[in-house]
């Protein structure tokens, strides 16, 4: 059987912009606006990522 995956390793297997917007939005506390401004991409957009990329997390991590 093999060990469970980390945090760290979920992470790095996402696309790069999936781990960005993640990684602002659950280490660093920004709000979709703000990482929307930053990132100059839709605030619908981001919030997609941040839905999908909970519910990715979520079944990676067996939690």
């Amino acid at each position: 059987m093999a060990a469970p995956k980390t945090l760290a390793e979920v992470l790095e297997a996402l696309p790069e912009e999936e781990r960005i917007i993640l990684t602002l939005s659950y280490l660093r506390g920004m709000t979709a606006g703000q990482i929307a401004s930053l990132l100059h991409v839709p605030e619908k957009s981001v919030e997609a990522v941040i839905a999908s990329g909970k519910a990715r997390l979520t079944a990676e991590l067996g939690l």
